[in-house]
């Protein structure tokens, strides 16, 4: 038996994944969503990734905020890398926005990156003053035509 690797299809576009360091962006928007084909694409399946421990600033008081964020797709043609969503996530760290904002913006940077089938982007935020927030965003390609 040969020890082979072989890459998926692709995978030369991918920078990140496998970078010996990998800087978070100062800001979402000079943070790079990567991409790689399906290898399903006449499949409708469901891919699930979840942060729990957002974090971005409140844009009026500067005091951060913390959250759940997860993100629900079906994927077309191409998939969205994990280690690039991460540091696109974490890029938020610095970044002030309202909820509400954070959550339309990642479901248009996500849907711009992969152009899926269907996307949700639910964020659930701590509580500040007695209240929590909750925000979920929706896409649906059949709907856009």
């Amino acid at each position: 038996m040969t020890n082979k690797t072989t890459k998926k299809k692709g995978a030369e576009r991918l920078k990140t994944l496998g970078a010996s360091q990998s800087a978070i962006p100062k800001k979402p928007s000079r943070a790079i969503l990567e991409t790689f084909d399906n290898s399903h694409p006449d499949r409708e399946y469901e891919i699930l990734f979840e942060c729990p421990e957002y974090t971005s600033i409140c844009p009026i008081t500067g005091q951060p905020d913390f959250g759940f964020i997860t993100i629900t797709y079906i994927p077309n043609e191409l998939c969205i890398e994990s280690k690039s969503l991460k540091l696109y996530l974490f890029s938020y760290r610095n970044h002030g926005a309202f909820h509400e904002e954070v959550v339309n913006t990642i479901l248009d940077d996500c849907v711009a990156a992969c152009s899926p089938r269907r996307m949700t982007v639910h964020g659930e935020f701590n509580p500040r003053g007695g209240i929590s927030i909750v925000v979920t965003a929706d896409y649906d390609s059949s709907e856009s035509d």
